[in-house]
């Protein structure tokens, strides 16, 4: 246990940490944002580029706050079912349940990363007027799937010790 233990917290470690950096990307949107209605409506002057933008931070928090989301516990559930059950019913129930959640980590990183390396391949640029490179955001996708997947073995390993000593697990 004392591996799993330590596999846990350096999982866990790492999701905190680029949750953490990826938090600030909320920041930089939100600038972004402000300053495009600014330029936009009080100068008549849009940009080409900051709706572009935005979306491209948008997808990057997404993509890598996944872990970080599953660390907290706060991706969607069905409480009006899940909160039902006490800590051990719960954690049976993620693990009956986690084949789904692994199955998708898995699709995300195995054709995400397919689509990232065929946009790595051609350093893929977004077509547009401002016409930035895409595939670094692309590259996020299986990053993404990764940090996600780890996390899902992280809270695998803490459902299963919850299920077998009947609390919560540490």
């Amino acid at each position: 246990m004392a591996k799993e233990s330590c596999f846990v917290r350096a999982v866990d470690s790492i999701n905190e940490w680029i949750g953490e950096i990826t938090s600030y990307l909320v920041l930089l949107l939100m600038g972004i944002i402000i300053y495009e209605i600014v330029v936009r409506y009080f100068f008549d002057s849009p940009t080409i580029w900051a709706h572009e933008m935005s979306s491209f931070i948008f997808g990057v928090s997404i993509m890598l706050g996944g872990g970080y989301t599953l660390l907290y516990r706060a991706h969607v559930n069905m409480d009006i079912i899940y909160n039902r059950f006490s800590i051990r019913g719960k954690a049976i129930l993620n693990l009956i349940t986690s084949f789904l959640f692994f199955s998708f980590a898995l699709v995300l990183i195995w054709i995400g990363g397919k689509f990232a390396w065929e946009s790595l391949k051609i350093l893929e640029t977004s077509s547009t007027t401002w016409d930035p490179p895409i595939f670094p955001i692309k590259l996020t996708i299986p990053i993404g799937g990764l940090l996600l997947l780890l996390q899902g073995f992280s809270k695998f390993i803490r459902d299963l010790a919850a299920a077998i000593k009947g609390g919560e697990a540490t």
